[in-house]
């Protein structure tokens, strides 16, 4: 007989699948309680500190601060004569549909290509005729 300590202090007797099944339940609803509360006291944190004016004007100085140190990387880089990520991904782009166009333009040559051998064939063999015919002789 093995024993379950619930939440209590007191010991209880547990009696084999019901007592796991028991236990089971209550660590579930545990857990769950335990989640639910830590996300009460995240969301009331978040609240307070966004409540908190020195901390909106960290924040606000934070963002601020970001941006500029963002306008002077384009402008550093523009100096350098640096492309930003967004350029290099305009160039990506074009330079896909630049090798689509290519390739269109490839299989259309493939194309013109089988067509100029098919008539290079027909006018051979009517050269071929021509000879033949050449050689023969119509007697009245």
């Amino acid at each position: 007989m093995g024993l379950i300590k619930p939440k209590t202090s007191a010991y209880l007797p547990s009696s084999g699948a019901a007592a796991l099944t028991c236990a089971a339940v209550t660590d579930e609803t545990s857990q769950e309680g335990l989640r639910a509360r830590s996300e009460q006291a995240i969301g009331d944190l978040a609240q307070a500190l966004l409540e908190n004016p020195m901390f909106k004007q960290s924040l606000n100085a934070a963002f601020g601060a970001r941006e500029k140190a963002q306008e002077a990387q384009r402008a550093a880089m523009g100096a350098l004569n640096l492309g930003s990520s967004t350029d290099v991904e305009r160039l990506e782009r074009r330079l896909r549909s630049l090798s689509q166009r290519l390739e269109a333009v490839e299989e259309q040559l493939d194309q013109v290509a089988r067509d100029v051998s098919a008539i290079r064939r027909q006018l051979a063999g009517a050269v071929d005729v021509g000879a033949d015919q050449a050689s023969l002789r119509v007697e009245d």
